[in-house]
């Protein structure tokens, strides 16, 4: 490289006072819904979404409705009512997209989550979000905070039907150790939007799992960055779409600390006509970020015909000074191999199928780490199955 061309890209990589965008595929972040205009569907981050199955809800229409709410809380964490002022003061991640910054403005206040520093709860915070009717619309503004050095599991499980859009933040304070996961499991005609977007202390540690099984329309937006050194995110997901259904999935690391890892692992598998499942990682590698390591993968498995499976994985790096960067991507239908093996020792061929998809999910709901939650998608991956490819078959007993 020429010298006047290394001063051209050292120029381009220097920060000034002027904003700027961070990534093509993750805008600004703003709660002024002027610098989130309607989506046209042209757009790079909204192409594979199908906007008129929103039934109307990127327009913003002011709500009162609410889900229920049912909540196992163990003692030391609590649970509390806050303003959106409030939410801002104690350092939420303002909106990058359209939704959230609707379900910002709308939801009149937000529910503060709160585990004290150094405390270590044992069992999991368990919240329970039903809704009545997909004619609800609801906005829903959630902000989970773990204070230094304390360790704990929320868990969020979302069920029934309803027109849902919220923004929650998780806020890992200095070497916390914090496990969420939120369970999209709603009834067939449900449309949700969902951002969670996650700030990891330093040296903390975090795991975010988004697991969607039911839902019409299901757009699930998760994003990380880093407020110090030493700090890891691990990202797992797991969807399983039916006929009809698209299920996305849209992931964003931003290695804006040195020092820092993530690691992304998100797993489908599709069945019936019209099923569509959407993978985006995309890991954004800072000037600042020396030293970091980041992987991002994505596997589905196709079970029958006529569905369609986008997964695009992107890496932005603007150094070379790092540990590690890659990422993997792969759409196959069932390994010949592996049915061929099964069957040859006298497995019949739809247990073999069985069995394959199930080995196939096992390494990620065992990540989970709460027992009942992992018997629960266990259980529910064994339901999808019976809906199409194990349609009239009887399981062998274990």
């Amino acid at each position: 490289m020429t010298d006047a061309a290394r001063e051209s890209v050292q120029a381009a990589l220097e920060q000034d006072d002027r904003p700027r965008i961070v990534s093509h595929l993750n805008p600004p972040p703003s709660y002024d819904l002027g610098d989130h205009p309607v989506p046209t569907g042209r757009e790079e981050t909204w192409r594979f979404t199908p906007l008129k199955r929103l039934r109307g809800l990127l327009d913003g229409e002011a709500s009162d409705a609410r889900l229920t709410w049912d909540q196992s809380v163990p003692e030391g964490v609590t649970v509390r009512t806050i303003s959106q002022a409030e939410a801002r003061e104690l350092g939420e991640i303002a909106p990058n997209d359209r939704p959230a910054a609707l379900a910002a403005a709308n939801s009149g206040g937000a529910t503060l989550v709160d585990v004290p520093a150094e405390a270590e709860v044992d069992e999991p915070v368990i919240i329970r979000l039903h809704g009545e009717s997909v004619d609800d619309l609801v906005w829903g503004h959630l902000v989970l905070r773990f204070g230094h050095h304390s360790k704990a599991t929320v868990v969020l499980v979302h069920t029934g039907s309803a027109r849902y859009c919220a923004i929650t933040t998780v806020l890992a304070g200095e070497g916390s150790q914090v496990n969420v996961l939120s369970l999209q499991d709603w009834d067939d005609d449900a449309v949700h939007l969902g951002r969670d977007a996650i700030q990891v202390g330093r040296d903390a540690s975090v795991r975010h799992t988004s697991v969607s099984f039911g839902g019409d329309l299901v757009r699930m937006h998760a994003n990380v960055e880093y407020s110090g050194p030493g700090g890891e995110a691990e990202l797992l997901g797991l969807y399983f779409a039916d006929e009809g259904q698209h299920l996305e999935h849209r992931l964003f690391a931003d290695h804006n600390a040195p020092k820092t890892k993530s690691n992304v692992l998100y797993k489908g598998a599709l069945q019936g006509q019209g099923a569509h499942t959407v993978w985006i990682g995309n890991v954004l590698i800072r000037q600042v970020a020396e030293g970091i390591e980041t992987y991002e993968e994505n596997r589905n498995l196709v079970l029958t015909e006529g569905c369609q499976a986008d997964s695009v994985p992107n890496l932005e790096i603007e150094t070379g000074e790092i540990e590690g960067a890659g990422h993997a991507s792969a759409t196959a239908r069932f390994d010949d191999e592996q049915l061929f093996y099964l069957r040859s020792r006298g497995v019949s061929d739809k247990e073999a199928r069985r069995l394959v998809l199930h080995g196939f999910f096992q390494d990620l709901i065992r990540k989970v780490g709460v027992p009942e939650i992992e018997e629960r998608l266990t259980a529910t991956v064994e339901d999808e199955l019976a809906k199409n490819v194990l349609k009239g078959y009887e399981p062998v007993p274990t």
